[in-house]
């Protein structure tokens, strides 16, 4: 077949990366700006959405399929298999809407326990729209302590000004890459090992000669 160029044709690891918590505190924001390093004016989320983006962090190429969630409630029926399998979650809140940040514990935190499927799953707090500090509601200290309470990394950033949010992508991988049991699941090289045992035990289901 030839070995095929391009970004998607040669990655070390392969992780799934969640985006959640209200609808507006800027996920999708967050997203466009890490994947194009501009930031667009969007309609909010309908259902699910989700974008690839192939990087090289800590030598190692990545690929990382990062999903995006509604917020909105009516939207949130596909919930058990979104969260299934993912290295990674960020989640997010408003620095300028309170009501997110208190959503984050009485919601979506209670959410990740239920539905993630990877126990080792590395979680990072999120506060999002630094930009508005004159309109902030919800301070650093809380978001440090929040973070803390939970296991969970923390970061505030500005999609608008891009201020930190490489950095929110790049810390959450650089911790996943300490993981183990989440290189395991990741790993492109066991993938395929794995399909090729079940190509190989199918083509001889009945092993040896004859007797």
């Amino acid at each position: 077949m030839g070995s095929s160029s391009g970004p998607g044709s040669s990655y070390d690891y392969s992780f799934k990366i969640l985006l959640i918590g209200d609808s507006g505190v800027g996920k999708s924001s967050l997203l466009v700006t890490f994947i194009s390093n501009q930031l667009e004016d969007l309609s909010p989320t309908i259902g699910v959405d989700f974008k690839v983006k192939f990087l090289t962090i800590g030598g190692k190429k990545l690929k990382l399929t990062i999903w995006d969630t509604a917020g909105q409630e009516r939207f949130r029926t596909v919930t058990s298999s979104y969260y299934r399998g993912a290295q990674g979650i960020l989640l997010v809140y408003d620095v300028t809407r309170r009501e997110t940040f208190t959503n984050l514990a009485d919601v979506w935190a209670k959410e990740v326990e239920l539905y993630s499927t990877n126990r080792d799953c590395i979680k990072i707090l999120i506060g999002n729209k630094v930009d508005k500090e004159s309109e902030r509601m919800v301070t650093r200290e809380e978001g440090v302590s929040f973070a803390k309470e939970s296991g969970c990394l923390f970061l505030e950033c500005s999609a608008k000004t891009q201020e930190n949010v490489e950095k929110c992508f790049e810390e959450l991988v650089l911790k996943i890459l300490e993981v183990p049991s989440l290189l395991e699941e990741g790993s492109a090289v066991g993938k395929r090992n794995i399909l090729k045992q079940k190509q190989e035990n199918h083509a001889k289901p009945y092993g040896g000669c004859c007797s």
